[in-house]
This record gives C-alpha cells, sequence and structure tokens, in this order.
C-alpha cells in the first residue's frame, strides 16, 4: 500500500535568511516556483528568502510571501520524488499554501492573494503601532497553563483575546498592550510556568484586526475557491472544509478568530486512524522551521506518529 502523507504548513514567524536555499540548488522544479513567484509578483525572491537579515524578512510583507514560496517550492520538490498529500493544514499564514496544495487555490491565485494579505497587514500593523506608540497591541504566549482557563483570563479581560490554540502546554492570547499586561499577570497567579511577549507587529487572529479583515474580503472578492481534492482543515472552525466558499469565509474570518489547531489535529488524527492508521501515513512540515512538528509531538498521538520538519534537500531526499 502506498503511503499517504498529511502536509503541515508552518505559519508567520517560520522564516528564516537563507531558508531553503539547498532545496531549490538541488531541484529545478523547487527553483522554478521561486523564479515564477519573483514574476508574478515582480520582487526577487531570491534576494529576500537569501540575503535579507532577520529584521527585514520578519515584516509581514516580506515573511508572507516567502513562507508561501518556500512551502511551495518544498511542494514542487516533493512531487518530483511522487510524494503528493492526501491531507493538508497550515497554521495560520501557513493554510493558504495548504490551500493550494489542495486544490482549491491556483498557483497565481495564491501567491496574488499571500502577497497583497501581507501587505494589508503590514500596514494595519504600522498603524496600529503609530496610534499606540509605546503601548501597541500584539499577542502573548501563556506556557504551562489549560487552554481552557487561558480562555477563561481572556474572556474576563477588555480587549483581551485567546488567539492561537497551540497545545495542551501553550496558548497564545492577542490583544491592547494594557490587556496583555492583565492577562499575563492573572495567568501566572493561576499556575502559568511562564508568560512571554511575542515579537510580533500585530494582535493577530483577534477583533482588534478587523480593519485588515475588511480590506482582505475585497480582494478576495473574485477570486476562485475551489472545493478541496483532499483533506483540508479550517483554523477558523478547527474542522475539514469541503467546500470552496467556506474556505473562502474562512480566509477572511481568519484575520480575526483564534487558530483552533488542537481541533484540526485531532481531526487529522482521527482520519488517519480510520484510513489506514498510523503504518499508513506520514505527518511532514514542508516548510520552513519545525514548530507545527513540535506542537504535533505534543499531542496525545504524536507519540504513535512523529511529524518530521522537511526542509533541506538532506530531508527530502531521506523521504
Amino acid at each position: 500500500m502506498a503511503k499517504k502523507f498529511a502536509y503541515l504548513f508552518p505559519g508567520q514567524g517560520a522564516q528564516a535568511p537563507g531558508m531553503i536555499k539547498d532545496v531549490a540548488e538541488n531541484s529545478a522544479s523547487a527553483m522554478k516556483v521561486i523564479d515564477d513567484v519573483s514574476a508574478l509578483i515582480n520582487v526577487d525572491m531570491k534576494k529576500l528568502m537569501w540575503e535579507s537579515d532577520a529584521a527585514e524578512l520578519s515584516r509581514s510583507d516580506n515573511s508572507q510571501i516567502a513562507i508561501t514560496t518556500a512551502s511551495i517550492a518544498i511542494m514542487a520538490a516533493l512531487k518530483d520524488k511522487g510524494i503528493e498529500p492526501s491531507a493538508a493544514m497550515g497554521f495560520s499564514l501557513g493554510e493558504f499554501p495548504a490551500l493550494y496544495a489542495a486544490g482549491v487555490l491556483s498557483f497565481e491565485s495564491v501567491i496574488k492573494v499571500v502577497r497583497q494579505r501581507g501587505l494589508i497587514m503590514q500596514k494595519v500593523c504600522e498603524e496600529i503601532a503609530k496610534e499606540n506608540e509605546g503601548h501597541a497591541p500584539g499577542m502573548s504566549a501563556i506556557l504551562g497553563l489549560q487552554p481552557e482557563k487561558v480562555v477563561e483570563i481572556a474572556n474576563g479581560i477588555k480587549d483581551a483575546y485567546a488567539a492561537n490554540m497551540n497545545s495542551v502546554k501553550q496558548t497564545v492570547i492577542s490583544g491592547t498592550f494594557d490587556a496583555l499586561g492583565q492577562a499575563e499577570e492573572a495567568a501566572k497567579a493561576a499556575g502559568a510556568r511562564r508568560a512571554v511577549r511575542l515579537a510580533v507587529a500585530g494582535p493577530f487572529h483577534s477583533p482588534l484586526m478587523q480593519k485588515a479583515a475588511d480590506e482582505f474580503e475585497t480582494v478576495l472578492k473574485d477570486v476562485e475557491f475551489a472545493d478541496p481534492k483532499i483533506h483540508l482543515f479550517s483554523n477558523v472552525t478547527g474542522k475539514e472544509v469541503t467546500k470552496g466558499a467556506d474556505a473562502k469565509s474562512s480566509a477572511v474570518l481568519h484575520l480575526t478568530h483564534p487558530v483552533l489547531w488542537t481541533d484540526e489535529e485531532a481531526v487529522l488524527a482521527n482520519i488517519i486512524s480510520v484510513e489506514g492508521g498510523v503504518e499508513s501515513w506520514s505527518v511532514i512540515e514542508p516548510g520552513p522551521g519545525k514548530v507545527l512538528s513540535g506542537l504535533w509531538g505534543q499531542t496525545e498521538f504524536g507519540a504513535a506518529l512523529a511529524a518530521s520538519p522537511i526542509n533541506t534537500n538532506e530531508a527530502i531526499a531521506a523521504l
């Protein structure tokens, strides 16, 4: 029986200078993806991905297109080996290469959409920072406290929102500067091991990003979203997506709603169990970084089926 592959695509923050350079240098298909993206959006992606410093690459208008390009380039290299996904899910931004992997968005559409998404979010975050100089909204990771307790704390504080349900050990809160301070103190008082203010440009996945969502909805108005051809999952619902129309509406809600990652992981694990079990599947992270492989490892099913980051030529060759 042929092995089935579940692809986990990383989100913003996974970028790193020089990412996937060795993959592109050893795969003509991966290099073609990078060249095609450069031509589509008139940006030198090789220079952006391989010569930018960490600060430049971390901007939303740079990181989002770079991570998406890297993920799709790795997919192209894997396809040359006969490896294609039977399931796809992405964390935050990663949902867009997942939409491409599932056949919901065409190559041209996903690149143009992600480019606009990054530009919009960068602009809105700069506006937020200017309006709240020294006290800009943002995000904070709460470590070592049950997700349900973190949600309860956020719900009790004005302008604080549970944004990313990462794992049983980690939940991220978005909010205003003052709200995050209150939430961090309340979480530590409730037994959290740590509260870490994240180096992000804005309060992602919360109602504070509504302006960006409104602008992004206009971008998506005439973009075609086909029905997925493989198993596909939504950050917004935490469930499987079967209709392109639902994927399109979720792409807008995505900016203001929490990432229900643990729910998605559980749904994927159930599908794996029903469709052949762990012997029939591999879970891989085709993109920069290894965060999602780590989060998968924290689940109750991660011990039986480990996830592997796939972002070097060596890792691709080993599959």
